[in-house]
């Protein structure tokens, strides 16, 4: 794909450094606590999508979460949009990448209180090449959805509208999944059965030819998530956010995922059991067009060149 990551600066509070050299204290609240919050976002023919938005998402958690930036959104996305403008330079025309945000809430000391941010915080932007070969074929043949033993963390614990980098609930849920089927994608229930979310994005079903989605009251409020909300509204599709339960995607006529890198992931199959006639439906195929023409380009187009890339590579190795 000729896209050199190496060559990517990183920004560490106010400073700029090559991947190799980008580091940060053994002692920060990130690694002793796991306390930090983080954005994704992605780039389509190189501009950011809604990273107004994932700002804004951000800010939200780091109030959530008392974590004191010292920055404003403003001086942020300056910040953010310089360390991208920065990195282009070594990004083919044809791919995308990758602009996280982490922020933790700088160092920590092991003791009694910590919940004091005893240092500024640390302020983390990068961009990373948007490699997409792992998802790539499930647009085509739709992924496998398995639910793990464990269930989402209850929001009177852990709100999941705080998006943090304590991500040991999701891994371990993942590993489960995996014990199934090494290619399966994870669907968490809550406490109660209902569908919650999955280890980085959201869920849909279409049955009976309404889009539905959980609340978010046990789920991340996807930014996907509401690009397809607006998608299917301009589409003329029906929408309802709701709680329905495992029967309720057995039983639907097409089930998919949403997430920054891959936008919508068809699922045709769940626990076993084909959804609809077990193929990509067409209410996710409309969906999926409508935010390549809203981009400007084709998302699985993209997705799958990588794929053929990465088979040429490995036929030749």
């Amino acid at each position: 794909m000729g896209h050199d990551a190496s060559k990517h600066l990183v920004y560490i509070n106010g400073e700029y450094f090559p991947p190799d050299e980008a580091k940060i204290s053994v002692f920060d609240a990130a690694v002793m606590l796991g306390d930090m919050v983080t954005e994704s976002t992605r780039t389509f023919r190189h501009q950011p999508f809604k990273l107004e938005q994932h700002i804004d998402r951000l800010y939200k958690s780091l109030k959530v979460t008392r974590i004191d930036p010292a920055m404003t959104p403003a001086k942020l996305t300056e910040v953010t949009l310089d360390v991208l403008e920065r990195n282009l330079a070594h990004v083919p025309a044809d791919e995308d990448v990758w602009i996280v945000h982490n922020i933790s809430r700088g160092r920590s000391v092991a003791g009694a209180d910590p919940t004091k941010q005893r240092s500024a915080a640390t302020m983390i932007v990068f961009t990373q090449p948007m490699i997409l070969v792992d998802w790539a074929r499930f647009y085509r043949e739709g992924c496998h959805a398995v639910t793990p033993m464990s269930r989402a963390i209850p929001p009177q614990a852990l709100d999941a509208r705080i998006k943090n980098r304590s991500r040991m609930a999701y891994t371990l849920a993942e590993m489960e999944v995996k014990l199934v089927d090494p290619q399966a994608q994870g669907i968490l229930l809550d406490v109660d059965g209902n569908v919650a979310e999955n280890k980085g994005g959201n869920f849909f079903i279409v049955s009976e030819g309404v889009l539905k989605t959980p609340t978010t009251r046990n789920a991340l409020a996807g930014i996907s998530r509401a690009t397809v909300l607006e998608l299917a509204a301009e589409l003329g599709i029906p929408t309802q956010v709701v709680d329905f339960q495992l029967y309720d995607i057995y039983t639907a006529d097409e089930a998919f995922f949403t997430s920054t890198p891959y936008c919508i992931m068809p699922a045709t199959r769940i626990n076993g059991l084909d959804v609809g006639d077990g193929q990509v439906g067409t209410v996710t195929q409309r969906l999926l067009a409508a935010w390549s023409e809203r981009v400007g380009m084709d998302i699985v187009g993209q997705a799958m060149r990588q794929l053929a890339a990465s088979e040429a590579v490995n036929v030749h190795a």
